[in-house]
């Protein structure tokens, strides 16, 4: 079986690599990363050489950003499937993505098995969009993540979207290489987030995080 080779833009480099070393070791298709770029205008440079069949473009990099290098990717090869792979989960930006032509739109926090399942469907000439974005009457909806969370514990205690993303994963019993996994970053990451969410809801072990987090709706 041929392998889909891909180019994953990103100007996180740790992200880049986290998500290299996932898509390689997924066994139920065959997938190759040929190249990783850091800004639009790198991928674009890097296109002709690496020849992949798919994209995963981060939205916001620097210079050019990920916008304006889909429409200069579709200019030169309009049959090169590019995935939107963010952090936006703002209806706007997920419309003029989707009406500019790309091929998916997925959002980081859901992990790696939606970034595997957009490849599967480009690949097959659908257009996906992932977990929290769905299409009814004509029109697209985007159900916010946090929308549950109760907005004035999290500005008092200075909750980060990235450690209400590391609280979600620890309420459904995940170990920290679980979460490194789900998420793209190292498990050293994870325990620094872990334990700053800790000290930020003055709490000493897991049981009573989750306590606190259940008590004020940061997971549901």
């Amino acid at each position: 079986m041929h392998s889909i080779r891909i180019v994953i833009a990103d100007d996180h480099l740790l992200f880049q690599q986290g998500l290299k070393k996932i898509l390689e070791e997924e066994k139920e298709i065959n997938l190759e990363v040929v190249a990783l770029a850091a800004s639009g205008r790198e991928l674009i440079r890097i296109l002709k050489s690496a020849q992949p069949h798919v994209v995963l473009l981060d939205l916001n990099m620097p210079g050019i950003d990920g916008l304006e290098a889909f429409t200069q990717i579709k200019a030169w090869n309009s049959s090169l499937k590019v995935i939107a792979l963010t952090m936006y989960d703002d209806t706007k930006i997920v419309k003029t993505v989707l009406k500019a032509g790309m091929d998916a739109y997925i959002l980081k926090q859901y992990g790696k098995e939606e970034v595997i399942n957009a490849i599967k469907d480009v690949m097959l000439d659908k257009v996906y969009m992932g977990k929290g974005i769905s299409f009814s009457n004509n029109k697209i909806i985007v159900n916010r993540t946090d929308a549950k969370f109760d907005d004035k514990f999290v500005r008092k205690h200075k909750l980060t979207k990235r450690e209400l993303e590391i609280l979600q994963l620890i309420s459904s019993a995940l170990s920290n290489k679980e979460i490194a996994k789900e998420l793209f970053i190292s498990d050293q990451t994870v325990s620094v987030h872990r334990k700053n969410i800790m000290r930020k809801l003055n709490v000493s072990n897991t049981a009573g995080l989750i306590r606190v987090a259940y008590d004020h709706s940061l997971i549901h």
